[in-house]
């Protein structure tokens, strides 16, 4: 089949009579607002599950330290003391543990959500008569309101 100079038609050609267009700048830009607009309104709604995802993991690592605690105080008649610390709940102390029968965790104290230690003070400040055991929060720093800890920071003593 021969072809004649009639019959070549470039893409411009065709697309010229069928009406087929393709899209301006403007319309490509206008998808994109649209686009970042729903974004910036859905990604904040992500990242508060989050927040409250590692809130929720936090005290929940804390009731089970506090589970621990109370399972090494009924075992020795003592809580550890600060300077022994969570590690006590993993490695049998080496004063007045004889009754020790752990590990009262299976693993070691893991860090909080964070990436920071859990806070451990027996004789406690807020729970004298037993001890305070908390997790500095997101901002990373001990004191605030968004601490997670086993305690009321409300109480006025």
């Amino acid at each position: 089949m021969k072809t004649t100079a009639k019959n070549k038609t470039t893409t411009y050609d065709r697309r010229h009579r069928t009406g087929i267009q393709g899209f301006t700048l403007i319309e490509l830009m206008l998808v994109l607002v649209i686009l970042a607009t729903l974004a910036a309104i859905v990604l904040p709604k992500f990242s508060g599950n989050t927040k409250r995802a590692k809130i929720a993991s936090a005290q929940t690592q804390i009731s089970t330290l506090e589970t621990a605690l109370d399972a090494f105080e009924i075992d020795t008649g003592r809580y550890p003391t600060t300077a022994e610390g969570l590690g006590a709940l993993t490695k049998q102390p080496t004063m007045d543990a004889e009754d020790w029968t752990g590990p009262y965790l299976r693993k070691n104290v893991k860090d909080d959500p964070w990436g920071q230690e859990y806070q451990y003070r027996c004789p406690g400040t807020y729970n004298t008569e037993g001890y305070d055991v908390y997790s500095t929060g997101p901002d990373r720093k001990p004191g605030g309101d968004d601490d997670i800890t086993n305690y009321d920071t409300d109480l006025n003593f």
